[in-house]
Protein backbone atom coordinates (compact mmCIF):
# COMPACT_ATOMS: atom_id res chain seq x y z
CA UNK A 1 0.00 0.00 0.00
CA UNK A 2 1.02 3.57 -0.71
CA UNK A 3 1.05 5.80 2.29
CA UNK A 4 0.40 9.46 2.30
CA UNK A 5 1.30 11.12 5.33
CA UNK A 6 1.57 15.30 4.18
CA UNK A 7 0.48 17.52 6.79
CA UNK A 8 -2.56 18.78 3.96
CA UNK A 9 -2.80 22.11 5.66
CA UNK A 10 0.05 24.36 3.83
CA UNK A 11 0.55 27.25 6.51
CA UNK A 12 -2.03 29.08 9.16
CA UNK A 13 -5.31 27.58 7.95
CA UNK A 14 -4.69 27.25 4.26
CA UNK A 15 -4.95 23.80 3.04
CA UNK A 16 -3.23 22.51 -0.33
CA UNK A 17 -6.40 21.85 -1.66
CA UNK A 18 -7.58 25.63 -1.88
CA UNK A 19 -3.40 26.26 -3.48
CA UNK A 20 -4.30 23.60 -5.78
CA UNK A 21 -7.72 24.78 -7.12
CA UNK A 22 -6.12 28.38 -7.13
CA UNK A 23 -3.28 27.45 -9.55
CA UNK A 24 -5.54 25.29 -11.46
CA UNK A 25 -8.14 28.35 -11.79
CA UNK A 26 -4.32 30.63 -12.81
CA UNK A 27 -3.26 27.75 -15.32
CA UNK A 28 -6.55 28.12 -17.17
CA UNK A 29 -6.80 31.78 -17.53
CA UNK A 30 -2.67 32.19 -18.65
CA UNK A 31 -3.83 28.83 -21.10
CA UNK A 32 -7.03 30.52 -22.61
CA UNK A 33 -4.80 34.15 -22.76
CA UNK A 34 -2.20 32.30 -24.29
CA UNK A 35 -4.37 30.77 -27.13
CA UNK A 36 -6.42 34.26 -27.78
CA UNK A 37 -2.68 35.71 -28.33
CA UNK A 38 -2.18 33.00 -30.82
CA UNK A 39 -4.98 33.62 -32.71
CA UNK A 40 -5.59 37.27 -33.03
CA UNK A 41 -9.42 36.40 -32.54
CA UNK A 42 -10.07 37.66 -28.85
CA UNK A 43 -7.85 40.16 -26.87
CA UNK A 44 -6.29 39.48 -23.47
CA UNK A 45 -8.82 41.90 -22.21
CA UNK A 46 -11.66 39.82 -22.68
CA UNK A 47 -10.00 36.93 -21.03
CA UNK A 48 -10.03 38.55 -17.67
CA UNK A 49 -13.58 40.18 -17.71
CA UNK A 50 -14.83 36.83 -18.14
CA UNK A 51 -12.83 35.31 -15.94
CA UNK A 52 -13.96 38.05 -13.59
CA UNK A 53 -17.18 36.84 -13.73
CA UNK A 54 -16.92 33.13 -14.24
CA UNK A 55 -15.35 32.30 -11.77
CA UNK A 56 -17.12 33.76 -8.53
CA UNK A 57 -20.43 32.49 -10.17
CA UNK A 58 -18.76 28.86 -10.48
CA UNK A 59 -17.48 29.25 -6.88
CA UNK A 60 -21.07 30.45 -5.82
CA UNK A 61 -23.01 27.57 -7.95
CA UNK A 62 -19.89 25.29 -6.72
CA UNK A 63 -20.45 25.68 -2.76
CA UNK A 64 -24.31 25.56 -3.88
CA UNK A 65 -24.61 22.05 -5.45
CA UNK A 66 -22.55 20.72 -2.48
CA UNK A 67 -24.18 22.20 0.42
CA UNK A 68 -27.46 20.68 -1.42
CA UNK A 69 -25.92 17.52 -1.79
CA UNK A 70 -24.84 17.48 1.81
CA UNK A 71 -28.01 19.04 2.99
CA UNK A 72 -28.30 16.77 5.52
CA UNK A 73 -25.45 17.78 7.44
CA UNK A 74 -25.95 21.73 6.74
CA UNK A 75 -29.73 21.62 8.01
CA UNK A 76 -28.38 20.95 11.17
CA UNK A 77 -25.43 22.92 10.96
CA UNK A 78 -26.13 26.78 8.83
CA UNK A 79 -23.48 28.50 10.05
CA UNK A 80 -21.40 26.54 8.00
CA UNK A 81 -23.37 26.75 4.66
CA UNK A 82 -21.10 30.07 4.19
CA UNK A 83 -17.33 28.46 3.67
CA UNK A 84 -14.98 27.29 1.39
CA UNK A 85 -14.07 23.45 2.11
CA UNK A 86 -16.91 21.98 0.42
CA UNK A 87 -16.95 22.80 -3.71
CA UNK A 88 -18.59 20.70 -6.29
CA UNK A 89 -16.50 20.36 -9.25
CA UNK A 90 -19.86 20.33 -12.21
CA UNK A 91 -20.94 23.68 -9.96
CA UNK A 92 -17.73 25.07 -10.81
CA UNK A 93 -18.26 24.07 -14.82
CA UNK A 94 -22.07 24.75 -14.68
CA UNK A 95 -22.20 27.92 -13.23
CA UNK A 96 -18.86 29.36 -14.51
CA UNK A 97 -20.24 28.72 -18.34
CA UNK A 98 -23.85 29.69 -17.70
CA UNK A 99 -22.47 32.93 -15.92
CA UNK A 100 -20.06 33.60 -19.02
CA UNK A 101 -23.50 32.70 -21.24
CA UNK A 102 -25.01 35.06 -20.21
CA UNK A 103 -22.56 37.59 -20.01
CA UNK A 104 -22.34 36.78 -23.64
CA UNK A 105 -26.00 37.73 -24.77
CA UNK A 106 -25.07 41.15 -23.72
CA UNK A 107 -21.60 41.54 -25.63
CA UNK A 108 -20.13 40.95 -28.77
CA UNK A 109 -18.16 37.42 -26.90
CA UNK A 110 -18.39 34.67 -29.27
CA UNK A 111 -19.58 32.09 -26.69
CA UNK A 112 -18.78 28.65 -28.67
CA UNK A 113 -15.55 29.68 -30.05
CA UNK A 114 -14.08 30.62 -26.25
CA UNK A 115 -15.79 27.55 -25.01
CA UNK A 116 -13.53 25.37 -27.40
CA UNK A 117 -10.33 27.88 -26.32
CA UNK A 118 -10.87 27.34 -22.47
CA UNK A 119 -11.93 23.93 -22.99
CA UNK A 120 -8.81 22.30 -22.67
CA UNK A 121 -7.57 24.63 -20.06
CA UNK A 122 -10.51 23.75 -17.51
CA UNK A 123 -9.44 20.08 -17.93
CA UNK A 124 -5.83 20.86 -16.89
CA UNK A 125 -6.92 23.31 -14.23
CA UNK A 126 -9.25 20.30 -12.84
CA UNK A 127 -6.06 17.76 -12.96
CA UNK A 128 -4.14 20.45 -11.25
CA UNK A 129 -7.07 20.51 -8.17
CA UNK A 130 -7.34 17.13 -8.09
CA UNK A 131 -3.20 17.06 -6.39
CA UNK A 132 -4.92 18.90 -3.83
CA UNK A 133 -7.38 16.31 -3.43
CA UNK A 134 -5.24 13.78 -3.16
CA UNK A 135 -2.90 15.42 -0.62
CA UNK A 136 -6.11 16.65 1.48
CA UNK A 137 -7.63 13.41 1.69
CA UNK A 138 -11.13 14.25 0.38
CA UNK A 139 -12.95 12.31 -2.29
CA UNK A 140 -11.32 9.16 -1.60
CA UNK A 141 -12.38 5.96 -2.67
CA UNK A 142 -13.94 2.72 -1.85
CA UNK A 143 -11.96 0.06 0.36
CA UNK A 144 -9.27 -1.71 -1.98
CA UNK A 145 -6.82 -4.14 -1.48
CA UNK A 146 -4.97 -3.36 -4.48
CA UNK A 147 -1.25 -2.73 -4.34
CA UNK A 148 -1.79 0.91 -5.41
CA UNK A 149 -4.12 1.41 -2.45
CA UNK A 150 -3.70 4.97 -0.45
CA UNK A 151 -3.61 4.67 3.35
CA UNK A 152 -3.71 8.41 4.85
CA UNK A 153 -1.36 8.78 7.97
CA UNK A 154 -1.62 12.64 8.42
CA UNK A 155 -4.51 13.19 11.81
CA UNK A 156 -5.63 16.40 9.63
CA UNK A 157 -6.54 14.17 6.27
CA UNK A 158 -10.24 13.73 5.41
CA UNK A 159 -8.81 10.16 4.13
CA UNK A 160 -10.09 7.41 5.95
CA UNK A 161 -7.64 6.57 8.54
CA UNK A 162 -5.52 3.11 8.48
CA UNK A 163 -7.43 2.21 5.36
CA UNK A 164 -6.14 1.32 1.83
CA UNK A 165 -8.76 3.13 -0.43
CA UNK A 166 -9.12 3.62 -4.52
CA UNK A 167 -7.00 6.74 -5.36
CA UNK A 168 -9.58 7.94 -7.44
CA UNK A 169 -8.45 11.69 -7.36
CA UNK A 170 -4.81 9.82 -8.88
CA UNK A 171 -7.22 8.25 -11.63
CA UNK A 172 -8.85 10.91 -12.56
CA UNK A 173 -5.39 13.36 -12.85
CA UNK A 174 -4.37 10.98 -15.19
CA UNK A 175 -7.88 10.55 -17.19
CA UNK A 176 -7.90 14.23 -17.33
CA UNK A 177 -4.35 14.64 -18.98
CA UNK A 178 -5.30 12.71 -21.98
CA UNK A 179 -8.59 14.13 -21.84
CA UNK A 180 -6.48 17.41 -22.34
CA UNK A 181 -4.38 15.55 -25.13
CA UNK A 182 -7.61 14.22 -26.97
CA UNK A 183 -9.12 18.09 -26.63
CA UNK A 184 -5.87 19.71 -28.05
CA UNK A 185 -5.89 17.39 -31.22
CA UNK A 186 -9.85 18.36 -31.66
CA UNK A 187 -9.41 21.77 -32.01
CA UNK A 188 -10.08 23.49 -35.37
CA UNK A 189 -11.38 19.87 -36.23
CA UNK A 190 -14.87 20.42 -35.54
CA UNK A 191 -17.14 22.45 -36.42
CA UNK A 192 -19.51 24.55 -35.42
CA UNK A 193 -17.35 26.41 -32.43
CA UNK A 194 -18.17 25.00 -28.80
CA UNK A 195 -17.76 21.26 -30.37
CA UNK A 196 -14.64 20.80 -28.98
CA UNK A 197 -16.33 22.12 -24.89
CA UNK A 198 -18.98 19.65 -25.95
CA UNK A 199 -16.65 16.70 -26.02
CA UNK A 200 -15.39 17.54 -23.01
CA UNK A 201 -18.57 18.08 -21.06
CA UNK A 202 -19.21 14.49 -22.32
CA UNK A 203 -15.62 13.09 -21.89
CA UNK A 204 -15.81 14.43 -18.39
CA UNK A 205 -19.21 12.70 -17.92
CA UNK A 206 -18.41 9.53 -18.68
CA UNK A 207 -15.73 9.75 -16.08
CA UNK A 208 -17.46 10.76 -13.67
CA UNK A 209 -20.56 8.51 -13.98
CA UNK A 210 -18.17 5.46 -13.75
CA UNK A 211 -15.38 6.04 -11.71
CA UNK A 212 -17.52 7.28 -8.65
CA UNK A 213 -18.92 3.92 -8.26
CA UNK A 214 -15.05 3.65 -6.72
CA UNK A 215 -15.83 6.22 -4.74
CA UNK A 216 -17.29 7.02 -1.19
CA UNK A 217 -20.34 9.72 -1.55
CA UNK A 218 -23.51 10.03 -0.28
CA UNK A 219 -26.22 8.84 -2.11
CA UNK A 220 -28.70 11.21 -4.20
CA UNK A 221 -30.69 9.89 -6.89
CA UNK A 222 -31.68 6.26 -7.59
CA UNK A 223 -28.93 5.22 -5.13
CA UNK A 224 -26.19 7.55 -7.42
CA UNK A 225 -24.06 10.45 -6.00
CA UNK A 226 -24.83 13.66 -7.07
CA UNK A 227 -21.96 14.21 -9.59
CA UNK A 228 -23.37 10.88 -11.68
CA UNK A 229 -27.18 12.02 -11.82
CA UNK A 230 -25.18 15.43 -13.06
CA UNK A 231 -23.24 13.65 -15.77
CA UNK A 232 -26.15 11.27 -17.08
CA UNK A 233 -27.96 14.78 -17.88
CA UNK A 234 -25.29 16.27 -19.43
CA UNK A 235 -24.49 13.49 -21.45
CA UNK A 236 -27.97 13.14 -22.01
CA UNK A 237 -27.75 16.84 -23.58
CA UNK A 238 -24.28 16.46 -25.69
CA UNK A 239 -24.31 13.74 -26.89
CA UNK A 240 -27.55 14.09 -29.01
CA UNK A 241 -25.79 17.39 -29.86
CA UNK A 242 -22.78 16.30 -30.76
CA UNK A 243 -24.49 13.53 -33.38
CA UNK A 244 -26.90 16.26 -34.68
CA UNK A 245 -24.51 19.21 -35.02
CA UNK A 246 -20.88 18.76 -35.15
CA UNK A 247 -18.97 17.74 -38.17
CA UNK A 248 -15.05 16.82 -38.73
CA UNK A 249 -13.45 19.39 -41.06
CA UNK A 250 -10.26 18.67 -42.81
CA UNK A 251 -6.39 19.02 -41.49
CA UNK A 252 -6.06 21.90 -43.68
CA UNK A 253 -8.60 24.03 -42.00
CA UNK A 254 -6.73 23.60 -38.26
CA UNK A 255 -6.97 26.84 -36.15
CA UNK A 256 -3.55 28.18 -36.15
Amino acid sequence: MIEIGIDPVAFLNIRWYGIMIALGVLAAILWTIREVRREHKLSSDTVITVALIGVPAGVIFSRLLHVIDMWDYYSQNLGQIIGGEGLSIYGGIIGGALAIWIYSRFSKLQYGYLADIVAPGLILAQAVGRVGCSINGCCYGIATSLPWGIVYTHPDSYGLPGVATHPVTVYEIIYNLIVFGVLLKLRGRLKPDGSVFLVYLALYAVWRLGSDFLREGTPFLFGLHQAQVIAIIVLAVTIPLLIRRTRWVKAEAKLG
